[in-house]
């Protein structure tokens, strides 16, 4: 593990110790897609072994380096990784998870996206689920509501994209184009995620396709340039709640040759620096939005921000993502760099009613948050792994997840891994996490993991917003 990753005892004892205060000796369960959810937070530097699930469901099996204490994965049962698979696996494994998390020898806490009746079901009598609430959650994020939002926070005009709600039929495409002042379009509905309610309007074929979703609308001038994505953190604070802001990405999407469709993201990078400007106003920006959701909601633990960086260095924001993201797990990387746990382990111990003493004053953090996006310092990297191909395939010849070295085009096995960190892409090296096994059968479109490591940027995967670099590009 790189020595600049090293994140102090002290700390790692107080956060240790303020989350299992707040487990209170309830064993944490993990129910996300990926089985090695939370990994960067106990498998990596300063881990804090609190935050290791006693059991962790989901689809996809963690792996040794990175396992949690006892695992249940549809994959295992069926033996197939696809598409439907993804998005069924809560249904597979109803009936299996309530019959284990009904046997822990306490009511579980159970870690995930957002709080479900079906998540509180499996977490049963006494039992508690550590997550935003599913309602509340789809209510912020729905996208037609989103400049309101943006508005009552405060969030200055020049920052949000010109946009307008529709709450009936979508009018004709000439209409929408002279209503937000641009020739191309972004209609947008309801509260998936994915890429999912998110539609690219040139002609009227596309608006026909779009008016298929259901209203109401947001219908937005389409921005040239970086996607973002940025993870929050509200802690309450005495009458308030102080907002950590991380360190803004840059959000390759739409890029067809990593088999990522139109809208979707291929991965994010946090090694690229931003323009001053830009990363200022983002910061003030999330601050803003997080005291609002505060206010009017009491919104604590983590939130996500989706904004565009211009090529005249301005910031547009374009989503929330009120829960844990695609992005939660790599981006704790970033807390570490500044010698503190992932916001994950806060996240969780503020939702379970404890504090987070470690953590630095908002303002000095948030002040570090812009000086360290400015500069060209090493920062972790995901990219997104599809099956691209057109027919079921086994993934073999590799040895698992873990970490390879890139060499003459070819994986070349060097060590076990689970943490970003752990690879480093400027040397050629990267993790794979979350590989299928070799007698998995992947379907068209499977997620067959991530590519992930810590780079200066020479390494980093992405070239343009919707290309891959060459890294990337082998790496994939």
């Amino acid at each position: 593990m790189p020595a600049r990753l090293l994140v102090e005892a002290g700390v790692v004892s107080a956060a240790d110790r303020a989350l299992r205060e707040a487990l209170a000796g309830r064993p944490l369960v993990s129910a996300e897609r990926f089985c090695g959810s939370l990994r960067t937070a106990y498998a990596g530097p300063g881990p804090v072994e609190a935050a290791r699930p006693a059991v962790a469901v989901g689809c996809y099996p963690g792996w040794a380096a990175a396992a949690p204490c006892s695992v249940l994965a549809a994959e295992e049962r069926t033996g197939v990784r696809g598409p439907g698979q993804r998005r069924s696996w809560t249904d597979a494994l109803d009936g299996p998870a309530r019959a284990l998390l009904a046997g822990l020898a306490r009511p579980p806490v159970i870690s995930a996206w957002y709080a479900t009746d079906r998540l509180r079901a499996w977490a049963g009598l006494g039992g508690t689920v550590a997550a935003i609430d599913g309602r509340l959650r789809a209510h912020v994020e729905d996208k037609a509501a989103f400049t309101a939002l943006l508005t009552a926070a405060g969030v200055p005009q020049r920052m949000r994209v010109p946009a307008v709600r529709i709450d009936g039929k979508l009018p004709a495409l000439t209409e929408l184009r002279r209503m937000v002042g641009s020739q191309r379009l972004v209609v947008q509905c309801g509260a998936d995620s994915g890429g999912r309610g998110t539609s690219f309007v040139t002609t009227d074929a596309d608006l026909e396709k779009a008016a298929r979703l259901p209203g109401p609308y947001k219908v937005a001038g389409f921005v040239a340039g970086w996607s973002s994505n940025t993870t929050v953190l509200t802690v309450p604070a005495g009458h308030g709640a102080a907002v950590y802001v991380d360190r803004p990405s840059h959000k390759a999407v739409g890029v067809a040759e990593a088999g990522i469709g139109a809208g979707k993201s291929a991965g994010n990078d946090w090694s690229r620096p931003w323009p001053a400007r830009a990363a200022t106003d983002l910061v003030d920006a999330a601050v803003r939005v997080g005291e609002h959701l505060w206010r009017e909601h009491r919104v604590a633990g983590l939130f996500g921000l989706d904004a565009l960086l211009t090529g005249d260095g301005a910031v547009m924001f374009n989503e929330i993502n009120l829960r844990n993201q695609g992005t939660t797990e790599v981006s704790g990387v970033n807390q570490q760099l500044r010698g503190l746990p992932p916001f994950a382990v806060a996240h969780l111990t503020v939702l379970l009613g404890g504090r987070a003493p470690w953590l630095p004053a908002a303002d000095d953090f948030n002040a570090a948050t812009i000086a360290t996006a400015v500069r060209s310092v090493p920062g972790p990297y995901y990219l997104k792994l599809r099956h691209r191909g057109h027919t079921p395939v086994r993934v073999a010849g590799l040895r698992g997840p873990g970490v390879y070295r890139i060499t003459g085009g070819r994986l070349v096995w060097v060590r076990p891994g689970a943490h970003p960190a752990d690879a480093d892409a400027d040397a050629g090296e990267v993790l794979l996490a979350s590989l299928p096994d070799a007698r998995v059968v992947c379907l068209p479109g499977a997620e067959l993991g991530t590519a992930e490591a810590l780079t200066t940027g020479c390494g980093a995967p992405f070239a343009e917003p919707h290309a891959l670099s060459s890294s990337g590009g082998r790496a994939g």
